[in-house]
């Protein structure tokens, strides 16, 4: 991982010497296709990370010591943006901090492929990625009616909105400490 942690971040400076980012091949994918069924209702298809990488998105995988995948994030790069697309943490490592390690990650890459601005869409029912994307720096712009799949209170087949965000790629270099290497 190329990020630069602040000194005042013991914990994710330890965190850093056990997990590894490394671009994603087709040899992760059932692994990856793994983790997003365990953590979304609605997930993508195993296709849809194959044609991610076919297209040539950023896709990244995090490892730890064992080489085991633990988490992985995809972006669309733009004309001086990035898209991310999505981003997970398998159940068992979530609350580690790992997310931000890869927000982190990504944040550099943005910086390195010229983009100036990065944003995402998010369900508004998940308010726990809510508050990590508000936390780190993001700030919402913008709501997609009937973005996403769901199932409405008896379970019918319904739509949920898209909840967009942004953010500054130079305003989270500095709010993060994070310097290009």
């Amino acid at each position: 991982m190329n990020a630069r942690l602040r000194p005042h971040e013991p914990i994710a400076a330890a965190m850093q010497s056990v997990y590894t980012l490394r671009p994603m091949t087709p040899a992760d994918l059932d692994a990856v296709a793994q983790i997003e069924a365990s953590v979304y209702d609605f997930p993508w298809s195993r296709g849809n990370f194959a044609d991610s990488l076919t297209a040539q998105y950023h896709a990244q995988v995090l490892t730890d010591e064992t080489g085991t995948v633990r988490g992985y994030f995809v972006a669309m790069p733009g004309v001086e943006e990035m898209h991310l697309l999505n981003i997970s943490v398998a159940p068992e490592v979530q609350g580690q901090g790992l997310s931000l390690l890869m927000l982190d990650a990504l944040v550099l890459l943005s910086r390195a492929d010229g983009a100036l601005l990065l944003w995402l869409e998010v369900r508004p029912s998940n308010t726990h990625a809510v508050r990590i994307y508000e936390r780190y720096g993001f700030y919402p712009i913008a709501r997609r009616r009937d973005y996403y799949p769901s199932v409405d209170t008896h379970g019918r087949a319904s739509r949920e909105d898209a909840l967009v965000m942004s953010a500054q790629v130079g305003d989270l270099l500095l709010r993060r400490g994070l310097r290009p290497a």
